[in-house]
C-alpha cells in the first residue's frame, strides 16, 4: 500500500512538471502599446482603423479595428461613440494615456483603452 501511495504521488509530481513546461513555452499572442493620447488617432467605425505612434520620432503604426474591439475610458468599458466623444473632450492629451492592445496572428486590435 505505501508503494502505490508513492506511486500516485510521483505521476502527479511529474504530471504537474509537464503542465509547467508546457505552460513556460506558452506563445505570445498580443502586444500591448502604450503611448500618449497626443500620439493617437482613434477609430470613425467599428471597422476602421487607427493610427498611432509609440514617440515623436517614431513613424506611424496602423491598425485594423474590428466589431469586437472593447473600448474603456478611466477603467469603464464603453461603446465606441462614448470612446470617440471622451477622446474628444480630453484637453491635455500630452498627460493622458491610452493602451492598445494588439492580436498578433490577425493584426487587429483587441481593445483600447484611455487614462485622463
Amino acid at each position: 500500500m505505501v508503494n502505490l501511495m508513492n506511486i500516485k504521488k510521483l505521476l502527479t509530481i511529474a504530471f504537474i512538471c509537464i503542465g509547467l513546461a508546457g505552460a513556460a513555452m506558452g506563445e505570445v499572442v498580443s502586444q500591448a502599446y502604450e503611448l500618449n493620447l497626443e500620439q493617437f488617432s482613434a477609430p470613425t467605425t467599428n471597422n476602421s482603423g487607427i493610427s498611432f505612434r509609440e514617440c515623436d520620432e517614431c513613424e506611424y503604426l496602423r491598425m485594423r479595428v474590428t466589431e469586437r474591439t472593447s473600448y474603456s475610458v478611466n477603467g469603464k468599458t464603453v461603446r465606441l461613440e462614448q470612446f470617440r466623444r471622451a477622446v474628444s473632450q480630453v484637453r491635455d492629451r500630452e498627460n493622458a494615456f491610452v493602451t492598445v492592445l494588439r492580436h498578433l496572428e490577425s493584426n487587429t486590435v483587441v481593445s483600447i483603452s484611455i487614462t485622463n
